[in-house]
């Protein structure tokens, strides 16, 4: 039921952009196309998006719903809620330095450096590119943060040689998903509410050849995207 209630909700919350009402676009004081990065060719924007009604929203709208339908009590859910934030705060933090990783990289200059340097992988950048999205999120422990980290070098690599932007930023986020399963943070985590806690080293030996073999496979897929079947890719 909880999975049910949060799918429809945030499905009907995206289909009529509630996420978009009272959004602000805020150009960022001193930073906004203050800098600029030759391999990116214009000044790089700052543009803060505050979304009161984002899509998080819609996720703690579906934690109400459940705890009305099965009448839990405001003490029950604040308990509740509060066990939850014990449970993630560490993976919490992780996210937030890496998100702030991923803009002193971009602003700074050093994803664009990165992606020329990786694009010196020439024709097998994208079989590399699946693995540069796994890397991302092993560190990270989420996909959201990894596209962050990794997405801006992906796209720049991927103009330097002429291969899809598209294709090379959709690829990072597939590797991430592949290498979610093999991130520390995630698989603490995972261990924490189930019966395998302290069996963590366990859980990752089992879990790496199959995330190393299937990040792999995603890198044929897209190489054979990219260069028998582009027609496939979105423009």
């Amino acid at each position: 039921m909880p999975w049910l209630i949060l799918s429809v909700t945030v499905i009907v919350w995206v289909h009529f952009k509630v996420n978009a009402i009272g959004e602000i676009k805020v150009e960022w004081p001193g930073l906004h196309n203050a800098v600029f990065i030759t391999t990116y060719g214009k000044p790089y924007a700052a543009i803060w998006t505050f979304q009161p009604l984002a899509t998080g929203t819609a996720i703690l709208v579906a934690t109400l719903i459940f705890a009305a339908l099965v009448r839990l009590s405001p003490d029950q859910l604040m308990r509740a809620l509060a066990g939850t934030l014990k449970q993630i705060r560490l993976p919490l933090i992780t996210t937030m330095i890496i998100v702030g990783l991923a803009y002193l990289m971009n602003y700074s200059g050093m994803a664009y450096t990165l992606g020329v340097g990786v694009a010196s992988a020439g024709f097998l950048f994208p079989l590399l590119s699946a693995f540069l999205g796994w890397l991302a999120v092993f560190l990270s422990g989420s996909d959201t943060s990894g596209n962050a980290l990794f997405g801006n070098l992906q796209v720049v690599a991927a103009r330097e040689l002429g291969l899809s932007p598209v294709l090379m930023a959709a690829t990072n986020a597939s590797g991430g998903v592949l290498g979610k399963m093999i991130s520390p943070q995630n698989i603490v985590t995972g261990t924490a509410t189930t019966e395998l806690k302290g069996r963590e080293g366990e859980v990752l030996a089992i879990t790496f050849k199959h995330s190393i073999f299937l990040a792999f496979l995603l890198g044929l897929i897209v190489m054979a995207q990219q260069y028998l079947i582009p027609w496939i890719i979105p423009t």
